[in-house]
């Protein structure tokens, strides 16, 4: 089933037009529970592997295979994120086992899906992960939104805007920063969806900021912003989503470099 999120409550943009200049768009996956196969764009799916390579395991825990978290076909990008040349599958792994510092080690693939051939299964994941860090098998249903920056927004237009933010929030109930900037959930491009102070990173080779891939959030949405961003066709009705906790119910945030060889990538942990 197609998700639609509601329009934005208020226009956004007449409200402050100082934040149109820093749209950006979005695709929110709408992880909900089924039975994708390899051949479909999921969260926690089976991934279209190829046989002939390794499955990736965990550097810091040896033998630990890695999780299969987000598979997206190029055509479930919905031209959000240019893919590398000859490539048409994203690929996020990670393991879900506990480190030094970091609460999953992710891995990033592009791929041409034609050149796979036969497809790898799976190997066992090793018992013992922290609840929450594995994705139930999901469909998804990719759609379109657009954004605005909420902690990512400057520092100097926050304060420009801060008491009309607390204005039309006083007039209409709507809240700049759960309502009206960033949408929840496990989402490609657009703004991450921080809980807290921004750790935008800078890439390793050219020191330029990373681009934001990819969030993976622990729920679809929360007490505060399900108000504005549940999709019509999931109003009054109870689904069961992908499973994840992350931390205190935070989220994991990949970002790459677009212009370096190979498409390097970071992550960062917000609780």
């Amino acid at each position: 089933m197609t998700r639609h999120t509601p329009p934005r409550p208020v226009d956004v943009e007449q409200l402050f037009p100082e934040v149109a200049p820093l749209r950006r768009q979005a695709v929110r996956l709408h992880p909900r529970a089924g039975s994708p196969s390899w051949r479909d764009s999921s969260v926690g799916g089976p991934l279209m592997w190829p046989d002939r390579e390794p499955w990736p395991l965990c550097p810091e825990h040896r033998g630990s295979p890695m999780a299969p978290i987000v598979q997206l076909y190029a055509a479930d990008a919905l031209g959000v994120v240019e893919f590398p040349p000859a490539s048409d599958l994203l690929q996020v792994l990670w393991c879900p086992h506990g480190h030094d510092g970091r609460w999953v080690v992710p891995e990033v693939h592009w791929r041409a899906a034609e050149a796979v051939g036969a497809v790898r299964e799976a190997p066992p994941l090793l018992a013992g992960a922290p609840y929450g860090h594995v994705p139930k098998p999901c469909v998804v249903h990719p759609e379109l939104v657009t954004e605005y920056p909420s902690w990512d927004l400057p520092y100097t237009l926050w304060d420009a805007l801060e008491q009309r933010f607390a204005q039309v929030e006083a007039e209409t109930g709507w809240d700049y920063q759960d309502h009206l900037s960033t949408a929840p959930g496990i989402k490609l491009g657009g703004y991450p969806g921080w809980g807290q102070d921004p750790q935008w990173p800078d890439c390793s080779g050219c020191g330029k900021p990373m681009d934001h891939l990819l969030t993976v959030a622990s729920t679809e949405a929360d007490a505060h912003s399900r108000a504005a961003w549940t999709p019509f066709e999931d109003e009054g009705v109870r689904y069961e989503s992908a499973g994840l906790r992350l931390g205190d119910m935070g989220g994991i945030y990949l970002f790459e470099c677009r212009t370096c060889p190979g498409r390097p990538f970071k992550d960062r942990f917000d609780s």
